[in-house]
């Protein structure tokens, strides 16, 4: 792969979340992740050990998510479901911050929710993405959310799970960009269809973005930087609003 494609398909985290996806689809969206290789596949919790199989030895990382889509989950539960998706081969969590909590203003809920998912997961050696569901909440709420997670050495800060009432907007990712340390990256997430919206936020800083619609967005990449089309037929895919 050229670099300068590389530059953009190592920005997508390739999304298999939609819950009515299939077995096939879910192989072939691995597939289609190598085919285009991406920077991950975020995959539904159950199928993580079977993706981290079609995905070894490949520069594609194997992803899940933990206390999804809403955040409610018990800290037990999700340090529980850390450790597993952990065990079953995943390099990077994402998970839901608990938004009640959040709303509530418990900011010390809140950071140990946090703290107890970021602990197992950088004790292995994985990396974790916090999900703010920026859609619920005000721009205070988002800095202070940006705040923690830089004290808590977060790996990536994201906008949205991709199943709220609207995803990411790039005045939600200039507020998270200003608002967190050096050391944390921002995720886009919601929305991401095309390149010209992929490449709208690499122009801010953003360096991962979570698409379902991966093969238009890098069809078009490859167009735009005068490379051959990649050649997969992928099969029908759950409709996603990612």
């Amino acid at each position: 792969m050229s670099a300068s494609y590389l530059a953009f398909s190592k920005m997508i985290d390739h999304s298999l979340l939609v819950p009515t996806t299939t077995q096939p689809q879910l192989d072939d969206g691995c597939q289609l992740a190598l085919a285009y290789d991406v920077a991950s596949v975020c995959i539904m919790p159950f199928y993580l050990k079977r993706c981290s199989q079609i995905l070894a030895g490949s520069t594609v990382l194997p992803s899940t998510t933990i206390g999804f889509p809403h955040g409610g989950h018990a800290t037990a539960i999700k340090r529980a479901e850390a450790l597993q998706a952990i065990d079953d081969g995943g390099q990077e969590l994402d998970m839901v911050v608990n938004i009640s909590q959040v709303l509530s203003g418990n900011w010390s809920y809140v950071t140990d929710d946090i703290a107890a998912v970021v602990e197992v997961t950088h004790a292995a050696g994985r990396k974790i993405k916090v999900i703010f569901e920026n859609c619920y909440l005000t721009d205070d709420h988002k800095r202070k959310l940006c705040h923690i997670c830089t004290e808590l050495r977060v790996d990536w800060v994201k906008t949205s799970t991709g199943y709220g009432s609207s995803g990411a907007t790039a005045d939600d990712l200039r507020l998270m960009l200003q608002s967190v340390g050096p050391s944390v990256q921002v995720k886009a997430a919601g929305g991401i269809r095309d390149f010209d919206k992929l490449s709208e936020y690499k122009q801010l800083g953003v360096t991962r973005c979570g698409a379902s619609a991966t093969a238009v967005i890098l069809d078009r990449a490859r167009q735009e930087l005068g490379l051959l089309p990649i050649q997969f037929q992928s099969k029908p895919s759950a409709a996603s609003s990612y």
